[in-house]
């Protein structure tokens, strides 16, 4: 998948609603990161590693899995 311009640099994009992490790299699915990225409600880590997210508190999302949607906090 091709990576969102305002993430072109990032490879791992939070979603601020649901705390799960997609790897944009390896994501097959563009519809949900779209949707990510036309909410505003897209988060990158600094590193961008698997690991800040986690430390961040966000799961790695995988293809069917799903999470409440919640209002962002910040």
């Amino acid at each position: 998948m091709e990576r969102p311009i305002k993430f072109e640099h990032t490879r791992y994009l939070g979603d601020k609603r649901t705390q799960l992490v997609y790897d944009v790299d390896n994501w097959s699915d563009p519809a949900i990161i779209d949707d990510i990225v036309a909410s505003e409600v897209g988060l990158c880590f600094g590193p961008d590693t698997e690991v800040e997210a986690r430390n961040r508190g966000y799961t790695l999302a995988t293809p069917g899995k799903t999470r409440r949607m919640r209002a962002p906090r910040a």
